[in-house]
């Protein structure tokens, strides 16, 4: 092909789905790119598709927001969608509207688990070590200071991962029969 065949690029845009994004206040447009280049018959010489997506940020978007007022902008400013999907716009501003405080309780929840210092104010005078796996079961049928004591050791051991293969075999562990 030559460059002076080439005329004209016609470009279509096809809208995809509308989705709200994962983390972040904003909604996700998934759409097609169509690039044709046209001879000068106007007849299709090269044809290209391209999977694109847009992300469209809404930083002002809290409790007191009017979703309906929002959508209609955002339907207004994005091109990509169409004035047909108002309601599905709006229904999924009201949904980010109302994850964003549940997701931000759930992080906080998250946070403490992650924290491995349940056991804070205990110290122990040991050192865990793998080979005594079986006496730190035994101490976990034992009294609630024992208890503790044993699973602390267990929980140190698994801490470092060398000693995880050796835990998973460790059939006492998965049982909780030790005799």
């Amino acid at each position: 092909m030559q460059s002076d065949d080439a005329r004209y690029l016609k470009r279509k845009y096809k809208g995809g789905s509308l989705d709200v994004h994962p983390t972040e206040k904003a909604l996700v447009v998934q759409y097609e790119v169509e690039a044709t280049i046209l001879g000068e018959t106007g007849d299709p010489m090269l044809g290209e598709r391209k999977e694109c997506q847009k992300i469209i940020r809404l930083k002002s978007l809290n409790s007191n927001t009017d979703i309906a007022s929002l959508a209609r902008k955002v339907v207004e400013e994005c091109r990509l969608i169409s004035p047909s999907r108002l309601p599905e716009v709006e229904q999924l501003l009201f949904y980010l509207q109302n994850r964003k405080k549940s997701a931000e309780k759930k992080e906080k929840k998250q946070i403490k688990p992650r924290d491995l210092t349940p056991f804070e104010g205990i110290e122990l005078d040991e050192e865990a070590n793998i080979n005594s796996i079986e006496d730190y079961v035994e101490l976990l049928y034992e009294d609630i200071p024992e208890k503790i004591r044993g699973a602390t050791l267990i929980l140190h051991l698994a801490r470092n991962p060398d000693n995880l293969e050796e835990l998973l075999q460790n059939g006492v562990l998965h049982t909780g029969d030790n005799g």
